[in-house]
């Protein structure tokens, strides 16, 4: 599985995806449509928004391009980005990638849990560790385009980790790395590792 893990990073990093040449200051102004879910400057009070702040450009390009074209189905989000040009996008991710995310604080006795399945997977069920692509302090790989969960909400993890568990997300790509690795988890990993990263930085 490490072995996969690594040849995916190699492999996203060196193909397809263009890099993000957003301008930050003049995607604040479109950003202000995404503040009254997302938080004017990417910290959603709403655990069931994503917060947006800090995470990497070309995770935040790659899934609003998912969301408008339908390869990732966002009910609350359908129609909001269809006015927008790639351009207005990629300022959009410049943005809130500009932005500071404000990192929550893991419950108490989820800590020993998430953390062991963060740093060292489940040996036992196949599941890698999140670290491998994720980064040791959730910080994400932005070459790879390989998401932070530093801070962010533990519902929104939870809940997609579920998606990808159920098959209701699929935009992972052909090697289905989320889809493989969630449909490997159980309901209290889940909560589990989704606690561990709210608090993570």
């Amino acid at each position: 599985m490490k072995k996969i893990v690594a040849g995916l990073v190699v492999a996203m990093g060196l193909t397809g995806m263009a890099h993000a040449a957003g301008d930050a200051a003049a995607g604040q102004q479109n950003a202000m449509v995404c503040g009254g879910c997302h938080g004017t400057d990417g910290n959603s009070m709403v655990p069931n928004f994503p917060k947006l702040a800090g995470q990497g450009e070309k995770y935040l390009l790659k899934q609003m391009k998912d969301i408008k074209g339908g390869a990732r189905a966002v009910p609350e989000m359908t129609g909001i980005l269809t006015a927008f040009s790639d351009q207005d996008l990629e300022n959009i991710a410049a943005y809130f990638s500009s932005q500071k995310v404000a990192v929550g604080q893991a419950a108490a006795d989820m800590v020993a849990k998430g953390q062991s399945l963060y740093r060292a997977g489940n040996k036992a069920t196949g599941v890698a560790a999140c670290t491998a692509c994720h980064g040791p302090s959730g910080k994400g790989v932005e070459l790879a385009a390989f998401p932070s969960l530093s801070g962010q909400h533990p519902q929104y993890v939870e809940n997609q980790l579920k998606k990808f568990r159920s098959g209701e997300r699929t935009n992972d790509g052909d090697s289905q790395i989320m889809r493989s690795i969630a449909g490997r988890l159980t309901d209290a990993e889940i909560s589990a590792v989704a606690s561990y990263v709210s608090g993570l930085h």
